[in-house]
């Protein structure tokens, strides 16, 4: 069939002129739309830059603010609006970018894969079109976050951490932490506040299932291991808290786990390994044999001896307690971390506190009779050996170690202040713990408190003050003994001896002396015969028990009065 438009000319010429009439209305209504759109994105973008950086630069209190999320242009106090809320380009030079107004997103900035060791995410993943679209502002990674400046202050620097032991990896381990079986601790108000004049929070680090800190840094340890090693197996030395921690989590990762332990080892805690599933063999007089031992069936049998060292994975395992601590206390002025031997738990909770805010003071406390910390740092290197005599039955887990040479060179950027404490301070906090806060710990427990009712840390007075409280693990008949020797030291239980004529009715006399002052008579020795005594005279020796030291004092002065003779048996 022919096609009529053919056959007619004229009809063939309107049918080109109405299709050239379309043509031309789509081509200005497309060029309306777009003036419309340049329109409307230029009022955009003045109304953004009169706007939004008064919108963004506040946070109200509902709000997190993040430091560690901080733009350059923000830490610089620049007045270009914020970009590092959002995600795609920005507002630049008058020209509208494809972002969008907002919280910021919760995703990762790409920046931050550095971090992580992804440059290769970064490589031509964003386009950038030429008169439309601006680059995005570039992130940089702060050190350490500056909290906001009050008047009056003076200017904080921040202490870097140094390349063995960075923030992130503490962050990648409270990550994996809380994944497991580690619960996060309570940091509790303490009722001891009061009595020393200062508002103290304690980190209750003992409520792990093997009483001690270390099951941190024991958990990401072994975590970490590669799945080959974890199949043939771990091996442990010693009786100690790291021990235990290994043990027990050894066997919820089914990871088989050996501990050698000394021929001297107590049959409640070689129980207490084989309850959790571990192997035991009991070898060798001393701790050192245990560990040579350890050493030796680890080479023959392609096992990993794990001991107590300074490497970056157990101490940022160690270094969560340092960020839960500081987001559990707010407004928190100083940190006090029981520090001896391997000084681990300091060094990771001082890195975790000095990046998040330099201005809290973190302070160790170790025992007065092994100052392993204190002599290293003023020799300016670490001790391997100090040659002292202290008591290991009472110190095990802070004399059993060396001081590392990265932990030394933590401990001496990051801490603030180290104090040593006496025995007798050590003790009396275990009383007060006791008393107190209901808790029965261990003298690496009370080493912190133990600084504060010493009286070595008058500069706290009126702050808030973060105590952690690392382990509980003693025996019990130990834990008996300091109990008894505490409340000696304390003036609550005080003993004497006194002279008596040997006549019926001056027992009955001091007696009852002795009820109407209210005071608890434990014990009680009467001497007839002795070498040293008067003709006609009996020696009787007293051990009674006080409420406090004032009724000590009253009761001195009472006996003094009645008895010339008497005299007060040294503590």
């Amino acid at each position: 069939m022919d096609n009529p438009s053919l056959n007619n000319p004229e009809r063939s010429a309107n049918v080109a002129q109405d299709e050239d009439n379309t043509a031309g209305r789509r081509e200005r209504v497309s060029c309306q739309r777009e003036a419309r759109m340049n329109f409307a994105a230029q009022f955009f973008a003045n109304l953004v830059s009169d706007g939004v950086q008064e919108t963004r630069r506040s946070f109200n209190d509902s709000e997190e603010y993040d430091p560690f999320w901080q733009s350059a242009e923000q830490r610089r106090g620049s007045s270009r609006p914020d970009c590092s809320f959002h995600s795609g380009p920005c507002v630049k030079d008058g020209q509208i970018g494809n972002g969008r107004l907002g919280r910021r997103s919760t995703l990762i900035c790409p920046e931050r894969l550095k971090d992580f060791g992804a440059e290769e995410y970064l490589n031509g993943d964003v386009r950038v079109h030429e008169g439309s679209v601006s680059q995005a502002a570039e992130l940089q990674l702060m050190s350490t976050p500056k909290p906001p400046k009050k008047s009056g202050e003076s200017k904080t620097t921040a202490k870097a951490v140094p390349d063995h032991l960075r923030f992130e990896d503490i962050s990648a381990a409270a990550f994996r932490l809380q994944q497991s079986s580690i619960q996060k601790t309570p940091c509790t108000y303490s009722r001891l506040s009061k009595q020393y004049g200062m508002e103290i929070f304690l980190k209750k680090e003992l409520l792990h299932y093997t009483g001690s800190v270390k099951e941190r840094g024991a958990l990401y340890l072994l975590s970490s291991l590669k799945q080959d090693q974890q199949r043939k197996g771990v091996i442990v030395a010693t009786d100690c808290n790291f021990s235990m921690a290994v043990a027990y989590h050894a066997v919820e990762l089914r990871i088989p786990v050996f501990v050698i332990m000394p021929a001297y080892s107590s049959p409640p805690r070689l129980r207490m390994y084989r309850d959790y599933g571990a192997m035991v063999i009991s070898y060798g007089s001393t701790a050192r044999d245990s560990i040579n031992h350890a050493r030796h069936l680890a080479r023959e049998n392609g096992y990993l001896c794990l001991e107590e060292d300074d490497s970056a994975v157990y101490l940022a395992g160690l270094g969560t307690v340092g960020l839960e601590i500081y987001e559990q206390v707010p407004k928190l002025d100083a940190v006090i971390v029981p520090a001896g031997g391997h000084c681990g738990l300091l060094t990771g909770v001082a890195a975790a506190i000095k990046h998040l805010n330099p201005r809290i003071s973190v302070i160790g406390v170790e025992p007065e009779e092994f100052p392993l910390l204190l002599q290293s740092l003023k020799t300016d290197s670490p001790i391997k050996d100090l040659y002292c005599n202290p008591n290991k039955k009472l110190y095990r887990d802070l004399v059993d170690h060396s001081l590392g040479t990265h932990t030394f060179q933590l401990a001496k950027k990051m801490v603030d202040k180290v104090i040593s404490v006496r025995e007798a301070d050590a003790l009396v906090a275990m009383l007060r713990f006791q008393e107190y806060e209901r808790s029965t710990v261990d003298t690496e427990g009370a080493m912190g408190l133990a600084a504060i009712l010493a009286g070595q840390l008058p500069e706290l007075k009126g702050k808030r003050v973060a105590v952690v409280v690392s382990s509980a693990n003693m025996e019990l008949d130990l834990v008996l003994q300091c109990v008894e020797r505490a409340l000696v030291l304390d003036d609550r239980v005080s003993r004497f001896t006194v002279q008596l004529a040997d006549w019926p009715g001056d027992m009955a006399k001091l007696l009852d002396l002795l009820a109407r002052e209210d005071v608890r008579l434990l014990d009680v020795c009467h001497r007839r015969y002795s070498d040293k005594g008067e003709l006609f005279k009996a020696q009787v020796e007293c051990v009674v028990e006080m409420r406090d030291k004032s009724q000590n004092s009253q009761l001195r002065r009472t006996l003094s009065d009645r008895y010339p003779s008497l005299r007060w048996l040294e503590r």
